[in-house]
Order: structure tokens, then sequence, then C-alpha cells
């Protein structure tokens, strides 16, 4: 080294930011015995344009359909208001803490959820793969449900609403016109969704071909999808003002106009009636946890996304419980909404069946006992009379009139339980239609679950993009390129979802490739945290980015309490599946109405492939590290450092530390040797030279 030049002063090598630097080809300067490397200045990472797009992002991924078509359901099942109790208890436990454990290490270690677990510890970096399988799976089909809002979206235009009234059929050899058996056996709204919407096949062997009318909705849903998404949060984060917001107005409007309609307060009554019994029902907490698991977005590694894109001073915490109470305000208000226009909806029923079984009364008057022909039947005496002259009616005309005779109670009414797609695209349509003004209130209607739909997909599959733009595989991709092949690729395979079958399909991804893999990537992402991370350590950084230290509450639930329910989940759900087999509904065109069938067997091989593709990655990688199948090279991702074209005589320069970045593209490095670098000092000089000697 030349004796005339300074020596070097040492200076302390900071943490990096979450730039990444990549090294060009060593360039030898013989005359100066120097090697000079080309560092181009790091890229930012993706920052939310501001806090509130962020936020906004979280709302859509987190308030989705569930709160619209899953979370009613529940509370109808298993003891209304008092599933609210249970509801809660498992929000306090469960949602919150994981929610925060989540938004702190995306925060931190500032990566997708590939490359965060994958910086905690090698041999976990399965959770990050796991959550990526996870949620492209889940991606495939929930963009399927936002084709079939644009379908019943468009169709919302016609008057009058073509899922309001049964189409006609002429008789062959006759000029009769009757409407389709079909459809009178079952429903108006029954019937448009299960033969004009999805044609649905007699069985999930019977795939019926691909619906076109479908298949060009998804290809819309997947376009609108990949415009929205292809450029990152830059995109997204501005779609999210009104993927986020304008539910809550359609929520609002439908509120005034839903507490006004007769019947609202029998739908809110039976809404709010708790029946405590349920309680002691294990299936009901069960139910409980995995609603707020699925409400919160949790185990998809999209919220670790959004957080990586976050300040590091960013208060975490206060966003987690924001987020938590928000939702649990989306789902009870969106509950009353769907409820009170149920109540409207059983009491126009009862008024029909009322309607019915008097004109069915007049036909058959004169043939009843002369003391029954006195008695006067009125929709204002009914409840009074009805049942004393009911007798009279089996007695003699049991045979013929019995199975004309229906059984009105509102009660009944609103104790049909109708899940997900029965209850959007069949239960509530059916209310649709009879609101003056229907049209409107459909558009309106298909608006928000289209909204609410696109926001958690958005935020779904920004989980998948992050993590494959964080693999050296895809690092120098395009972003919009790489979008646009997940998307395709999607596309592809969800046409499946457009067959006859379709439902099926989606109905076995939801229960299967959706359900226990994110339970179980959520009871693994505790422990790791908790235990190979370090509880503490992951305390210190909390407090380190807020300001606040995590108390007694964040402590216990992240180390004991949140594994310990997520591990109950899991056992109770494994029980669940062994003592009740799965099965599906099958739609009866002949009888009317959906039959349960148990899946064929090469269905049930394509469950377990699914079941086990949300977590089989976990310990895959896991042996492999410890076995050793696959090379470690995390020091490349805790240094946030891209090596491009170095030797391993190089290696010693960054491992284990962060360089810092510098102000200028040249570092410069004097050489003893040109193949090693020994005894290297680091020090900065004017104009951002790093200077190694």
């Amino acid at each position: 080294m030349d004796s005339k030049r300074p020596p070097p002063r040492p200076v302390n090598l900071e943490e990096a930011d979450d730039g990444v630097v990549e090294f060009s080809p060593l360039n030898q300067e013989d005359d100066e015995g120097t090697v000079t490397i080309e560092v181009p200045v790091a890229e930012e990472r993706a920052a939310w344009g501001s806090k509130m797009q962020f936020m906004l992002s979280c709302i859509s991924l987190s308030v989705g359909l569930g709160n619209v078509w899953r979370f009613p359901y529940l509370v109808q099942q298993d003891g209304g208001g008092a599933f609210l109790i249970p509801y809660l208890i498992m929000m306090v436990l469960e949602g919150a803490p994981l929610f925060l454990l989540e938004l702190g290490i995306g925060q931190r270690l500032r990566q997708g959820s590939l490359g965060v677990w994958t910086m905690i510890s090698p041999w976990w970096s399965g959770l990050g793969v796991a959550s990526t399988i996870v949620s492209y799976l889940v991606g495939l089909y929930y963009n399927v449900i936002i084709a079939w809002c644009f379908y019943y979206l468009f169709n919302s235009f016609k008057s009058p609403l073509p899922f309001g009234v049964c189409p006609n059929e002429t008789i062959p050899n006759t000029n009769l016109t009757l409407p389709v058996e079909e459809c009178e056996l079952s429903s108006e709204t029954a019937y448009f969704w299960y033969r004009q919407t999805i044609d649905a096949s007699p069985s999930i062997s019977e795939t019926g071909g691909i619906k076109w009318w479908m298949a060009l909705c998804l290809v819309l849903s997947w376009i609108l999808v990949w415009l929205c998404i292809m450029k990152g949060i830059q995109s997204s984060g501005k779609v999210v003002y009104f993927t986020a917001i304008f539910p809550y107005c359609i929520l609002v409007i439908f509120f005034g106009r839903a507490v006004t309609l007769k019947g609202a307060m029998e739908g809110l009554k039976h809404m709010f009636t708790p029946d405590m019994s349920k309680l002691l029902n294990p299936t009901v907490w069960m139910d409980a946890a995995c609603q707020v698991f699925y409400s919160l977005g949790l185990a998809f590694g999209s919220l670790i996304a959004f957080a990586s894109y976050n300040p590091m001073k960013n208060n975490c915490k206060r966003d987690a419980i924001f987020m938590c109470c928000i939702t649990v305000f989306t789902a009870t208000f969106a509950t009353i909404d769907i409820f009170a226009v149920l109540g409207y909806k059983a009491v126009a029923n009862y008024d029909k069946c009322v309607d019915h079984n008097i004109a069915k009364l007049s036909e058959i008057l004169l043939h009843l006992p002369e003391h029954t022909q006195k008695v006067n039947v009125t929709p204002e005496n009914y409840e009074e009379t009805w049942y004393h002259i009911l007798p009279s009616i089996k007695d003699h005309y049991e045979n013929l009139t019995h199975h004309h005779i229906k059984n009105c109670s509102v009660q009944g009414e609103l104790s049909q339980a109708a899940e997900g797609t029965g209850l959007a695209f069949i239960v509530f349509t059916q209310a649709i239609v009879e609101l003056p003004g229907s049209n409107f209130w459909s558009v309106a209607f298909f608006m928000m679950l289209l909204a609410l739909g696109l926001g958690s997909q958005f935020g779904t599959m920004e989980g998948v993009i992050t993590n494959l733009f964080d693999m050296k595989i895809f690092a120098r991709v395009r972003k919009e390129v790489l979008t646009g092949g997940v998307c395709l690729s999607s596309l592809l395979i969800g046409l499946i979802f457009c067959t006859g079958a379709g439902e099926y399909w989606l109905g076995m991804f939801d229960a299967f490739a959706g359900s226990m893999g994110l339970i179980i990537i959520a009871f693994f992402e505790s422990i790791v945290v908790a235990y190979v991370y370090g509880h503490k350590k992951f305390t210190d950084d909390i407090e380190k980015m807020i300001g606040i230290r995590p108390g007694l509450y964040w402590q216990a639930t992240w180390r004991f309490i949140s594994p310990l329910t997520i591990a109950v989940i899991v056992v109770a759900s494994i029980y669940h599946r062994i003592t009740n087999p799965p099965e599906y509904p099958a739609w009866k065109a002949e009888q009317g109405f959906s039959v349960k069938e148990p899946y064929p067997g090469w269905a049930m091989f394509v469950c377990l492939l699914l079941l086990l593709s949300g977590f089989l990655p976990i310990p895959i990688v896991y042996f492999m590290r410890r076995w050793q199948c696959i090379r470690f090279d995390s020091n490349i991702h805790e240094a946030s450092i891209k090596r491009v074209e170095t030797t391993i005589s190089t290696t010693g320069m960054i491992k284990g530390e962060e360089l810092p970045r510098p102000d200028s593209g040249i570092w410069t490095i004097y050489k003893s040797s040109v193949s090693f670098f020994e005894g290297i000092i680091f020090e900065s000089s004017p104009g951002g030279v790093m200077v190694i000697t």
C-alpha cells in the first residue's frame, strides 16, 4: 500500500436500510494497486404514498366477503347474539396478537413473508413458501366469486330483474306455455343461480364443459386485478380508496332503507336474541376462532408485505388495535343490514304463505264440516283461527290436499340458514326483488360485493407477488410482467371453476386450500417469532419502533395463549374432518334443491393434495435445511445484498454485516492481495467513497 496515503479512518457500520446493493465485476487498476467496485445506488423499497393508503389497504384485505355472507350465517346458526361472546373473546386472544405480530415483524425486517422467515431462520423459510402457495390457491377461487358478482351486476340493469321471474317454456306438441318446471320446483332466484348463472352439473364428476359467459367474466376479473396491482402498492394503494370506502357507503344506505322495511324488527330481534345454550357446543367456539382468523386476513403473508412498506417508526400496535375494532364493527353492522332485509323477506314470504293457504281453503271449503265452513279466515286473524280448522282439513282430505297446505311461520323463515353463495345470490336477491326500486338495490348490493371482493383479492395477490419478487430468480423481472404471468396462470387454472361443476370445485378449494393450511401457518408463525426469533427481541423491536414496550397481555398471548388456542383449533378441526366425512351440495334439477353427497375417491385425493400443499412446505424445507439438502445462504438475505459475479474470496466482505449505502456509485478497495482481502477495515471518504484496506 502507498505509504504516503493517510491511514484510513474506521467507521461504525450502522444497520442498512432496506435497499439492495448489487456488485458489478471487479475492475483492477494495477498501477494504483486498487480494486474498484462499481456499486449502483440502491433502489429504495416501495413505500405507501400515505398512512391512509396503508390503513385502507388493510381494511380492504380484512373486510371482505366473509363479513357479508359468512358472519351473518354463523350468527344465525350459532345462537344469535350469543355468538358475539366467543367471537369477541377469540378476537382478543387470537386476532389482535397475531395481527400485531405480522405487522411488527414485517415492518421491522422490511421484507415480504418469504424474506422475513428466511432472515429469522433459514430452517423456517418454508413458512414463506407455504403462505405464498395458500395465497395463490385462495386467489384462484376468490376471483371466481368476483366474476359471479360481475355477472349479477350486468343482469341488474335489466327490468324486470331476471332472477325475479321464472322463464317460460312451450310444452312439446302443444301451444301451451308454462313456467320452467325446475324454476317452479325451486324458486326464481335459485333457478337463476343454478341454471342460468353457473349451469350446475348434477355432480362434481360431470363438468358439463366451460360456460363461456362465466369465462368472459373471469377474464374481466383478472384483467382488472392485473391493472390494479401491476405496479405494486403504487397502483393498488390508490384503488383502495374506492374498494375500502365504497362498501361502507352502501352499507349505510342499506341500513337506512332496511330498518324501515316491514319485518325488519323481526329480523333484528332474531339476530340479537341470544341462545346461551349454544355456548356449550365446542363447534361454536371453533367457528368463532376461524371467523376471526379469516376476517383479519392472517397467515396469507399480505399483512407482512403491507407492513414492509411502512416507515420504521410507524405505530403498528395502534394499527393492529384499530383494525380489530373496525373488523368487529363492520361484521356487526353488515349483519344488522342482512338480518333487517332477511326479516323483511321472512315476513313477505309469510304473507304469501298465508294468502296461499287461504286460497286453498276457499277451494275446498264446501267439503269441510259445517262448523269449519263458518270460520272466516283472514290474513288478520290467521294465527288465531287457522290451527283450529287445520285438523278438519287433514281429517277429511289429507291424501289429496295436505301437500298443498304450507306451514307458515316467520321464525321458520328466519331459521333457514344460508351460507356463502346461497346467502348472497339466492336468499338476499330474493329480498332485493321484493324491494321498491329493486334494480337500484341490486346494482348497489353487487357493487358492494365487488368492492369487498376486489379489495381482499388485491391484498391476497400482493402477498404472492411480493414473495415472488423477493426471490432471486424473479428479481430482475419487471413487476408488470411478473404480475401478468401470475394473473394469466391463475386465469387458465381458474377455468375449471367456470364449468358446470365449478361451484363444487370452489367449495372444495375453500374448505381445504384456505382453511387448515392458514391455521397451521399461523401456529408456526407464533412459535417461530416467540421462540426462534425470541419474544424478548421482538418486544424490544416493537419498543424501538413505537416507543412503548408491549405489556403483559401481548407477552402472554404471543408466548402461550395464541399458540395454544390455534393448537386447539387444529385438533378440533382434524377431529371434525375425521368424524364428519366431507360432502358437497349437488344440485338436483329434477327435485329443485341441493342434496349432500360424499366426494368421490379421486376428489378426496385432490382434497388431500390441497390440504397438504398449505402446510407441507414447512416441514419439507425445515428437514432439507436440517439435513443440508439446501445450501445455507441466509447471509445474503440478512444483509439485504445481492452479489453479482463475485467469487468466494469476496464473501468475507459482507458476511454478517449490512453495508451502509454510499452516496456515490463507486467504492474503492485498496488491496494487499488481488485474490484475498484480509484484515479489512471499512472507512468513509469524501464524496461517498468507501475505502477498504
